[in-house]
């Protein structure tokens, strides 16, 4: 093989035939290679073009030992209640518990005639399905406050409001005429 020596004149290089000399090395093809490599290596199933990054994630994670993380495998009852915890909701959701257990909370009979509607700042409105009825657990309330509080905490429910039974509206639609006698004006 011959050395290829490289002509300082560029006269001398017109005088030398491209193919008679042997080319120096070029990097860029090397680098070429290496880029096509790594792109088939991706390409691959089951294999990832980068796979350092991944193994010194992992090495990085520290392992569980023999007592229980946040990463095995958790009661759902537990997890619930951390949920309602981190997100303020546990008045929330004793509320409507006791929404649900109300009969048993007012006693049967009362609480199939009566129903809560909605808890909104210590206040809780009850529906009553007749006017006695309302009138009935109106004198109760201080007995119902009593176990609401004992049920949920003491001041979480700061006033009972009952209400009767909803009366029909002869209102309907978005308009309506005022200063007509009612229902009354609607005959001729």
């Amino acid at each position: 093989m011959a050395a290829c020596a490289v002509p300082s004149d560029p006269e001398e290089t017109s005088a030398h035939p491209q193919g008679d000399a042997e080319t120096p090395h070029d990097p860029v093809g090397s680098e070429l290679a290496t880029a096509i490599a790594r792109a088939y290596r991706g390409a691959r199933p089951g294999l990832s073009g980068r796979r350092g990054p991944a193994r010194r994630r992992r090495a990085d994670r520290e392992l569980s030992g023999a007592w229980p993380d946040n990463r095995d495998p958790q009661l759902l009852s537990a997890a619930v209640s951390r949920l309602v915890t981190e997100h303020g909701w546990a008045t929330d959701v004793a509320v409507h518990g006791v929404f649900g257990r109300w009969d048993s909370i007012v006693g049967a009979e009362v609480g199939s005639h009566c129903r809560p509607e909605r808890f909104v700042d210590g206040r809780l409105r009850v529906r009553a399905d007749s006017t006695a009825w309302a009138t009935q657990v109106r004198l109760l309330a201080p007995i119902v406050l009593l176990r609401l509080n004992t049920e949920l905490g003491e001041g979480t429910v700061r006033q009972v409001e009952v209400v009767g039974p909803q009366a029909p509206s002869w209102r309907h639609g978005r308009f309506a005429v005022r200063d007509t006698r009612g229902p009354r004006d609607t005959y001729g």
